[in-house]
């Protein structure tokens, strides 16, 4: 079943190609992230998804309706859309309650308890019902942003990069708060963000953004472990890409005989190794296949640049637990778990 579905968008600016023909099936209840570089279209598409701007071509349905076409749309603010943007956009002249019940056609009396109930949806204290924004922090702004968000009971949650402005240990505890209000909630959610480790532990759909278009579309466990291409597996984060001839579900690399995700494909290719796949020794009585470049210390890890022996000199980057550090030059062996996937 499809809550949201998207049909060829196009949309641009001027002659550039802001969105170029973007297709996408959300399910009911479910979490989506589209993630990507800046500049990919991925704002202009919640845009359009929103009501805040109108496609050239393509089709939006939502629950079944036609909200925007080519010969119209339905206005933003009729279409049942909650969202929460990078810094909140709280009103500053009005308090939490205030800001969280602003919009609703309801009595003060019932403003203030819905503002209460939301308060503790979110897991903030009814305390601060009486606070303006200047005297929370990023985190709590975030979490009243989504309860005013949540106030009119909205069929579908746009979060345009709402953690990006927070500290590291902050975003992540609040992007798991996030996440578990809406689950709770049973609200389907499209989040935008350039953060892939965010967009990777936030969604049940991962859709990978690039020039307008969308590369890659499925689970985020498959979209890193088997990527379309080469571009998307580094956008995902450290790829390891290695030439190989391969064959009966083995290939040959300067890692040597690896087996591989794809059996019926013989030939020459290009071969996925992600850094969890690597581990590696001193050569102390252990043939060796390595060196160790540059290492910068990063606390409970190590930055560490590895190159492999042989014609080519591929060169990798590992993180490597402090423990275990290694120094520049050590002779090491290096050993691989898993399957390598296959670029075709």
């Amino acid at each position: 079943m499809t809550f949201l579905k998207l049909n060829s968008l196009r949309k641009h600016y001027g002659a550039v190609a802001a969105l170029d023909g973007v297709d996408l099936s959300v399910a009911p209840g479910s979490r989506s992230a589209i993630v990507g570089p800046s500049g990919c279209g991925k704002t202009t598409l919640l845009r359009l998804i929103a009501g805040f701007d109108v496609p050239e071509a393509g089709t939006i349905l939502l629950d079944g309706e036609v909200v925007a076409d080519a010969q119209g749309q339905v206005p933003a603010h009729l279409r049942n859309i909650g969202i929460v943007a990078q810094d909140g956009c709280l009103f500053p002249h009005l308090t939490v309650a205030d800001n969280i019940g602003f919009g609703l056609k309801t009595s003060r009396e019932a403003k203030q308890a819905r503002a209460a109930e939301l308060m503790e949806m979110v897991g903030l204290d009814n305390a601060m019902l009486s606070r303006k924004p200047d005297q929370l922090s990023g985190g709590q702004q975030q979490r009243v942003a989504l309860a005013r968000a949540l106030a009119r009971k909205p069929r579908l949650m746009l979060l345009d990069e709402p953690f990006s402005a927070l500290d590291t240990g902050l975003r992540a505890a609040t992007r798991k708060s996030v996440a578990d209000v809406l689950s709770a909630a049973g609200i389907t959610t499209i989040l935008v963000t350039h953060d892939q480790q965010e967009a990777l532990a936030f969604a049940d759909q991962l859709a990978v953004m690039r020039a307008g278009r969308f590369a890659q579309v499925g689970a985020p466990r498959d979209v890193y472990a088997r990527p379309v291409d080469a571009a998307t597996a580094a956008f995902l984060g450290e790829a390891i890409v290695l030439p190989a001839t391969v064959k009966a579900g083995q290939a040959q690399s300067p890692l040597g005989l690896l087996p591989v995700d794809e059996r019926d494909f013989e030939g020459q290719a290009s071969i996925l190794l992600r850094p969890e796949q690597i581990s590696v020794d001193r050569a102390e009585g252990l043939k060796a296949n390595g060196t160790v470049g540059e290492v910068a210390f990063g606390g409970s890890t190590c930055d560490t640049r590895v190159t492999l022996d042989g014609a080519g000199a591929f060169s990798f980057r590992l993180d490597i637990p402090n423990r275990d550090m290694l120094l520049k030059g050590d002779r090491i062996a290096i050993s691989v778990s898993g399957k390598a996937h296959v670029f075709r």
